[in-house]
């Protein structure tokens, strides 16, 4: 099994945070990893704090929607055609910090399976999730200092 975890601390409250995450759309504007993403089966609702996702079968053109806990929690498993050949596990912890105000985000990988050790470099994963990390804080924090101030 390897696994890299990256966390970055934003300028944001979970829910911008969130926000940012759910906004697959945007995803090749600013996502270094990832150019699109389809197949969304998060409900948008949920970006509101609402009710659970409605379907949680599919969050991308192959991988499988296993975690959706609306500002806290997003993750799924992607896998190589058969089970165990090369598993990878995704996921994003979003825990709010300074009473809401900001957010500590932690995006992790985990794979495992026959296949891991000859495709998976830790380092080029590492690299591509500080970017990825930092991409989302700046849209967050856009977000938030953009917003009208109550």
């Amino acid at each position: 099994m390897n696994q890299v975890e990256v966390f970055v601390e934003i300028d944001a409250p979970p829910g911008a945070v969130w926000d940012a995450l759910l906004s697959f759309d945007t995803y090749p504007e600013w996502d270094p990893i990832r150019r699109t993403i389809e197949g969304v089966a998060v409900d948008t609702a949920g970006r509101e704090g609402s009710a659970e996702p409605a379907d949680l079968t599919r969050l991308l053109d192959g991988p499988m929607a296993v975690t959706v806990d609306p500002h806290r929690r997003l993750g799924w498993l992607d896998r190589l055609v058969v089970p165990f050949a090369f598993d990878r596990y995704h996921e994003f912890h979003l825990v709010p910090i300074d009473d809401g105000e900001r957010t500590r985000l932690l995006q992790r990988e985990t794979v495992r399976g026959a296949f891991a050790p000859l495709t998976f470099d830790e380092g080029r994963v590492e690299r591509a999730f500080v970017e990825m990390n930092d991409a989302i804080a700046a849209r967050a924090e856009r977000r938030t200092s953009a917003s009208p101030i109550a």
